[in-house]
C-alpha cells in the first residue's frame, strides 16, 4: 500500500479516523476512540484502561495500605456477592477480567465511583442534552451459556430494562430466568432503550460468540436522538416500542442515513455500566479492555 507524507498541519474539519475493511462484506469498520480521533476543544473527555483495579467501596476507606493503595480511585466493584479478589487482570487478555461468584445469579458490576468528589466519571453529568459519546471494549470468556451481560448508560447498574425509566444499553443473554428479559432469540446481541418508561429493543444481526473482541458504542447527537456501533459498524435502531422479544434491524449501509432513536427525554443525567450474571450457580467471566466517554463541555 503506498503512504502519503505530509510537511506541516493537516487540517480536517471531521477528524480523522483509524477503519479497516471487512473482507467478507466490504463494509467499513470504525475502530477510532473516540468520535473524531483527535480531541476537540469543545468537548470534555475522559478514558479509563483500569491500569488500577476497581475493588468494592470500602477498600478506599481501609486503613490498611495493602487494600487501600492499589485500588482504583475512579471506578469500583458493584453486584450480588461482589468482591475485590474477583476483579483480576486476565491471564491472556488485555485489560480486567470480572468474574462471579458461584452463586444462581450472582453478579459482578464495574461502576464509576459513586461517592461524592471521588472522580471525574461520576462527578462530571452525563446528561442526555449534552451530546454524549460513550463507548467500551469487552470480550466474552470461553463459556457463553447461562449469563447475563449488559453495558451501557443506565440510572441504576442492573440490566433489567423495566427497571430504569431513561437508558441506552446494550444486552446480550442466554434465557428470561433471572433477568426477566424475553428475547425473541437469545443468540443475538440486543440493544435497548427507554424513553420515559417507553422501552425499545433492537434485535442486532450479531450472534455473541465466546472468546470475542466486542467494541460497543453509543452517541447522542444534538437532538438527544441516539445512534449506535458495534465493532466500528453502525446499526439502525428500532422505533417499535415493546419492553419484549426484540426488533431485528439491519447495519447502515453505505450510502443510506441511519434510523435513529427518537429523542431521548430531556435533561437526564446517566451513569456507564458494565455487569455480568451468572445463571447457573457457575462463575461467569467478562473481559473489559477500557471505557471512554465524552460531553460539550457546556450544552
Amino acid at each position: 500500500m503506498a503512504k502519503t507524507s505530509f510537511e506541516g498541519p493537516v487540517r480536517s474539519k471531521g477528524g480523522y479516523k483509524v477503519y479497516s475493511v471487512a473482507s467478507s462484506t466490504g463494509v467499513d469498520a470504525d475502530r477510532t476512540v473516540h468520535d473524531l480521533g483527535i480531541k476537540d476543544t469543545r468537548r470534555y473527555y475522559l478514558e479509563e484502561y483500569f491500569d488500577l483495579l476497581p475493588g468494592i467501596n470500602g477498600d478506599l476507606a481501609s486503613t490498611t495500605e495493602s487494600t487501600n493503595t492499589p485500588v482504583s480511585r475512579q471506578f469500583e466493584i458493584l453486584g450480588t456477592n461482589h468482591t475485590s479478589a474477583l476483579a483480576t487482570y486476565a491471564a491472556t487478555v488485555a485489560g480486567m477480567a470480572m468474574t462471579t461468584a458461584t452463586a444462581d445469579q450472582d453478579r459482578m458490576i464495574v461502576a464509576p465511583h459513586l461517592d461524592t468528589k471521588q472522580g471525574a466519571w461520576a462527578g462530571t453529568k452525563w446528561g442526555t442534552e449534552n451530546q454524549v459519546h460513550w463507548e467500551c471494549s469487552i470480550r466474552t470468556s470461553s463459556a457463553i451459556d447461562n449469563q447475563w451481560i449488559w453495558a451501557g448508560l443506565k440510572l441504576t447498574n442492573v440490566v433489567e430494562l423495566a427497571t430504569d425509566a431513561n437508558s441506552a444499553f446494550f444486552s446480550f443473554g442466554t434465557d428470561a430466568d433471572n433477568a426477566g428479559q424475553a428475547f425473541t432469540d437469545f443468540t443475538k446481541l440486543h440493544f435497548s432503550h427507554s424513553i420515559a418508561n417507553t422501552d425499545y429493543i433492537s434485535q442486532l444481526p450479531i450472534t455473541v460468540a465466546a472468546d470475542t473482541n466486542y467494541h460497543l458504542k453509543i452517541v447522542f447527537d444534538s437532538d438527544r436522538k441516539l445512534t449506535i456501533y458495534v465493532n466500528g459498524i453502525q446499526y439502525n435502531i428500532t422505533s417499535t416500542a415493546g419492553s419484549t422479544g426484540g426488533t431485528a434491524v439491519t447495519a447502515v449501509q453505505p450510502g443510506t442515513v441511519a434510523t435513529k432513536s427518537a429523542a431521548m427525554t430531556d435533561n437526564i443525567d446517566l451513569i456507564p455500566y458494565i455487569g455480568i450474571e451468572n445463571c447457573d450457580a457457575a462463575a461467569a467471566v467478562l473481559n473489559v479492555q477500557y471505557e471512554a466517554i465524552s460531553r460539550l463541555i457546556f450544552e
